[in-house]
C-alpha cells in the first residue's frame, strides 16, 4: 500500500519535495499539469493544497487505491467539522476531481454521482450613490483610482489590478477586460471623470518602465504561449500594467525578476479604512463597488442585456439578481402601503 508524507507546503516527512525529488511524482504531475493547461497560479496553489489535505486525510494513502467513498467523506468532513463554506467545499471537490481526470487519468462512474455544495442564494450588499461618493471621498492617490474604476466600470478586484496599458481606449472611452471570469474576454466604460487621472497614472508607468529598462529589466509576465509568440513582447510598453507594484519581485515560477502589478490586499485595506472614515454600517468589500454599479445602472434604465455584457455575466440570470435589490422584480412593484392617504 503506497504512502506519502506530504504537509501543507507539499513536503515530505523526511524534508523532500513531494514529487519534486523524483521524476513523475504526484505533486510534481499535478503542478505540470496545471500550468500545461495555463491556470492560474491562485488556482495552482489551491488544487495542490487541496490534493496534500486529502492524502493526508486518508493516511496518506495514493490516490489511486481511493475513491469516491474516500472523497465524498473527505467533503462531509470540511462541511460537518470544518463547517467551511459550499464555496470552499465545492473547490475542494474540483481540485479532487482535477487530480484524478487531469493528473491519473481517472475518469470513474463515481465523479459524476458526487454532488456539489448548494450556494445559498443572497442578495449582495449594494451602497447608495450618496455612500459610494463618500467612501470614494475617503480614498486618494491610486487607491482612489483603482476603487473608481471598480465603481465607475463595474470591474473585479482582479481585473483592476491586472489591468494593462494596451486595454485602454481613450478616444472610445472603452476597456478591454483579458480573461475575466472563466476567461473571457469583454469592453466597458472607461468614465470621462476618469480620462485625466488614468492619462497621469500611465505617464507613471511609463517613467517607472523607462527606469527599469535602463536597470536591465523592465519585462513583465506574459501568458506561456504569448511569451513564446512574442518575446519581445514583456518589454514592450503596452503589455505593462497601468497599477504596477512599487518594486521588483522573483516570479515564483520561472525564477525571472520582475516588475508584476500591485498586491490586491493594498487597495482591500484602503478601501476598509475609507469605508471606516465614511461611517459605513454595511458589510461593504471592494465587490461591492462593481454590485453599486450594476444597480445604479439598473435604476438610470439600461437594459438587462446592456448590464450583462459590461459586467462579464454568462448567464442572464446572475445579472437578474440586482432587479431584487431594487425590489422591483423587473415590474416597478409599489408597496400598497405607500398610496395609502395619511389619516
Amino acid at each position: 500500500m503506497g504512502r506519502y508524507h506530504p504537509d501543507e507546503r507539499g513536503t515530505t516527512s523526511n524534508g523532500g519535495r513531494v514529487g519534486e525529488g523524483r521524476p513523475g511524482g504526484l505533486i510534481e504531475q499535478m503542478r505540470g499539469r496545471i500550468r500545461r493547461l495555463g491556470l492560474a497560479r491562485r488556482t495552482e496553489d489551491a488544487y495542490v493544497g487541496w490534493a496534500v489535505r486529502f492524502i493526508r486525510a486518508n493516511r496518506r494513502r495514493h490516490p489511486r487505491e481511493l475513491g469516491g467513498r474516500e472523497v465524498e467523506a473527505f467533503l462531509t468532513t470540511l462541511a460537518v467539522r470544518d463547517n467551511v463554506a459550499p464555496s470552499t467545499q465545492n473547490q475542494a471537490l474540483a481540485a479532487l476531481l482535477f487530480l484524478y481526470r487531469e493528473v491519473l487519468g481517472q475518469d470513474l462512474p463515481w465523479m459524476e454521482d458526487i454532488r456539489r455544495a448548494k450556494k445559498p442564494r443572497r442578495l449582495p450588499v449594494v451602497l447608495s450613490r450618496e455612500e459610494c461618493a463618500a467612501v470614494l471621498g475617503e480614498m486618494s492617490g491610486v487607491h482612489w483610482l483603482m476603487a473608481s474604476l471598480l465603481y465607475g466600470s463595474g470591474l473585479r478586484l482582479m481585473e483592476c489590478v491586472r489591468l494593462r496599458v494596451k486595454d485602454i481606449d481613450f478616444p472610445r472611452g472603452e476597456l478591454t477586460i483579458r480573461g475575466g471570469k472563466g476567461g473571457r474576454d469583454r469592453r466597458t466604460m472607461l468614465p470621462q471623470a476618469l480620462s485625466p487621472p488614468m492619462q497621469a497614472q500611465l505617464e507613471e508607468v511609463r517613467r517607472i518602465h523607462r527606469r527599469d529598462l535602463d536597470a536591465g529589466f523592465g519585462a513583465v509576465w506574459l501568458p506561456a504561449a504569448l511569451g513564446a509568440k512574442f518575446p519581445n513582447a514583456a518589454r514592450e510598453p503596452g503589455w505593462q500594467y497601468v497599477f504596477p507594484s512599487a518594486t521588483r519581485s522573483i516570479d515564483p515560477r520561472s525564477g525571472i525578476t520582475r516588475r508584476h502589478h500591485r498586491d490586491e490586499k493594498g487597495l482591500q485595506r484602503a478601501f476598509r479604512l475609507a469605508a471606516h472614515g465614511a461611517g459605513l454600517v454595511k458589510p461593504a468589500t471592494c465587490h461591492t463597488l462593481r454590485h453599486s454599479f450594476a444597480t445604479h445602472l439598473l435604476e438610470a434604465g439600461y437594459d438587462l442585456r446592456t448590464i450583462q455584457e459590461l459586467l462579464g455575466h454568462k448567464d442572464i440570470s446572475t445579472t437578474q439578481i440586482y432587479t431584487h435589490v431594487l425590489n422591483r422584480g423587473g415590474r416597478g412593484v409599489r408597496s400598497p402601503l405607500d398610496g395609502m392617504v395619511p389619516a
